[in-house]
């Protein structure tokens, strides 16, 4: 049986984890999906809400980029789910800076090595339409995944007025004419028939043009043993955040130079709550699981190079004072 897969790429904080676990209540009961995740840093966050959804099975790649500096490790992870799984359907994450290019390669190339037991099914890309804007001036590689792609999901439409979300949708056409564009109907999410099935024809020869651009991207781990201050780390290890403390310090950062923040903060509840946090807006989410780490604080702080440290440094003053 070939187990198509479905790659989801988009900018960093776009919510692709979203809109993949959106689909799930949408699909048939004994359908096996299982979640093949990458992310720079060495948190696991997203990968912890995955595993409380309907997915078979959810398996993580960090510190690092599987389309340029883990190439190989996707490989080895998609024939340990083959083999161990069988599921009817892999979803690969990328990370948020990742141009999908080497992954397809990967994908196409392992097709030919296991005699068809995988294909490249679709292309995703999510596009933040409340910040797209933005970081498009700023990043090439927003840039190519909205370029080449098989489908676009617009995501967070609804935080924007029509004339801006016209905007967006004018600057993506201009990218991509040809590619479907749907809404993701919030927490309702999208029609799994619209993005399943597809048998993408992209990059199905090998060329020199795509080059994955990775030095616009630089990820920060405040907590345990990542922490930019040591006088600061003291205090968050010894004691629980307060709530309007920690709202407070994510008011800080600069939504122009860090993108996203995430992880694990334990509040004065004494409850351990996953952090989501980009372009200015934020989710808190209670964690039943084990605690992430010794102290109060695990997060990852991800945004333009040369301004994350800056950045840190303002939201630990501010949620360790």
């Amino acid at each position: 049986m070939t187990i198509p897969i479905t790659v989801f790429t988009g900018f960093l904080g776009a919510g692709k984890t979203s809109v993949i676990l959106s689909l799930l209540p949408n699909l048939p009961k004994d359908y096996n999906v299982v979640l093949l995740k990458n992310e720079f840093g060495d948190v696991q966050v997203d990968s912890k809400l995955a595993q409380q959804s309907s997915l078979a099975a959810v398996s993580e790649i960090l510190n690092g980029c599987m389309c340029c500096v883990l190439v190989g490790q996707m490989q080895t992870a998609l024939l340990e789910i083959r083999d161990n799984y069988r599921p009817d359907r892999i979803i690969i994450e990328c990370s948020g800076s990742a141009f999908p290019a080497t992954l397809a390669f990967q994908i196409r190339q392992l097709e030919q090595d296991t005699g068809g037991d995988f294909t490249l099914d679709a292309i995703v890309t999510v596009v933040d339409a409340e910040n797209f804007a933005g970081y498009e001036d700023t990043s090439p590689t927003a840039r190519m995944q909205a370029s080449y792609s098989d489908i676009i999901v617009i995501n967070k439409w609804e935080h924007v007025s029509e004339r801006d979300l016209d905007i967006v949708m004018d600057h993506l056409n201009t990218l991509n004419d040809d590619t479907p564009k749907i809404k993701c109907q919030g927490r309702n999410g999208i029609d799994p028939e619209l993005i399943f099935g597809l048998q993408s024809k992209l990059f199905l020869s090998k060329n020199n043009e795509w080059d994955t651009i990775h030095d616009e991207v630089e990820t920060i781990t405040v907590g345990g043993k990542g922490i930019i201050d040591h006088h600061h780390a003291l205090q968050a290890e010894n004691k629980a955040i307060e709530k309007d403390r920690l709202i407070e310090a994510l008011g800080v950062l600069s939504r122009d130079s860090i993108w996203r923040t995430k992880g694990f903060v334990r509040l004065k509840d004494d409850k351990w709550h996953i952090v989501n946090w980009a372009f200015g807006r934020y989710d808190l989410t209670e964690y039943e699981g084990d605690a992430p780490t010794a102290g109060s604080v695990l997060l990852t702080v991800m945004g333009a190079r040369g301004e994350v440290r800056r950045g840190c440094a303002r939201f630990v003053a501010v949620l360790c004072c």
